[in-house]
């Protein structure tokens, strides 16, 4: 047997060792309307359901775009420390609310060295990423496009689908693979939840036809989503595209359009993924 030959081998057994983890997304922890003690139960619920990993969605906070860096900084912190009840490895995607002065209200000027995803990457890690577990691959993508006008658009920019191309190239077309994004690639949400003040552009990624045609070859199980708070699963070409509502509901003012405040967990079976929402 060949070197290559045993790899693949080794490669299949580590498919079948199931597992599970949690993908969690929209805390928007701040000080206000007990979200921090919410944040709290909920963290603490996903903590006994003892995953391998957890997956966070972004928009962690509420808000760092329209707020100065001090404030920013307090809500990072109280997420942190809220954070700190979850005791498994965190992987964090990336929302429009964790960009530091995307908004020109938040008086930070595009100048400062700390100014839009710097913030983020600092205290996370890169904007944009990719890691195995136990014969799964899971990537990291970065959904928010700056606009000049200092707000966003749905986005995975050229750099990043340069480098998605070269990442599953390495890992190859039979390996399972998960997909995290903040602003989804696919969903109904437009025709359930009408809002007059969003649009496509900044509900969903606007250039979702390239991103899929990229993962389109590959054995992508799973597209997990977020930034709409509400709970679906979109299934095209045999993925899924799973949008686990969110933990802050309706913004900390109970359920959005009757999606109660919860997160997602999913269970991997051999080669299979399967997924429920829990609410805490």
């Amino acid at each position: 047997m060949d070197r290559r030959t045993l790899l693949q081998g080794l490669a299949a057994v580590a498919v079948r060792s199931d597992f599970s983890f949690v993908h969690f997304t929209d805390p928007h922890i701040q000080p206000e309307l007990h979200a921090g003690d919410r944040c709290l139960a909920c963290f603490t619920k996903i903590q006994k359901l003892r995953p391998d990993f957890v997956l966070a969605g972004g928009d962690l906070v509420f808000d760092a775009n329209e707020t100065s860096t001090r404030k920013a900084t307090e809500l990072f912190g109280l997420y942190a420390e809220t954070l700190k009840r979850i005791e498994v490895p965190v992987y964090t995607a990336l929302g429009n609310h964790d960009v530091l002065g995307l908004s020109s209200k938040s008086g930070v000027a595009a100048t400062d060295p700390m100014y839009g995803k710097k913030y983020f990457e600092d205290r996370f890690g890169k904007r944009y990423s990719a890691f195995d577990h136990k014969g799964w691959h899971f990537v990291l993508l970065d959904s928010i496009g700056v606009t000049a006008e200092r707000g966003f658009v749905g986005l995975i920019d050229a750099e990043q689908i340069e480098w998605l191309k070269r990442d599953l190239a390495r890992v190859g077309k039979t390996r399972p693979v998960v997909v995290l994004t903040h602003v989804p690639l696919l969903s109904s949400v437009l025709q359930i939840v009408p809002d007059p003040w969003k649009t496509a552009p900044t509900y969903l990624v606007t250039n979702a036809p390239a991103v899929l045609e990229v993962l389109r070859p590959y054995n992508v199980k799973a597209v997990l989503q977020g930034h709409t708070h509400i709970c679906e699963t979109v299934i095209y070409n045999g993925c899924q595209f799973i949008t686990s509502g969110a933990v802050s509901g309706n913004w900390w003012k109970g359920p959005r359009a009757g999606h109660p405040e919860g997160f997602g967990v999913l269970t991997v079976k051999g080669d299979q993924l399967s997924w429920r929402y829990e609410t805490y």
